[in-house]
């Protein structure tokens, strides 16, 4: 079983999510806890290889996995996702 912690910017963007997403994204993360059995998780390339995502909808949560940690580093609508 992974630890599932957050990065401060995954946990604002948490916030300001409507309630119906924000229970889907939350079910979509108690996965992650079984890392690395996650169905989904798709690894990412260029400047963003080693970490992964993982998408419910139109929604994504980014990460990346340390030892037996799961980062959550960003969640958020697809529009602009990968965009910085």
């Amino acid at each position: 079983m992974a630890r599932i912690t957050y990065e401060p910017q995954a946990a604002e963007q948490l916030t300001r999510l409507p309630n119906a997403i924000l229970r889907r994204l939350a079910a979509l993360i108690e996965r992650l806890e079984k890392w690395p059995e996650v169905s989904g998780a798709k690894p990412l390339r260029g400047n963003l290889a080693g970490h992964f995502r993982v998408r419910t909808g139109d929604y994504r949560v980014q990460f990346r996995v340390e030892a037996d940690e799961v980062i959550i580093e960003r969640v958020g609508h697809r529009d602009g996702f990968y965009e910085d």
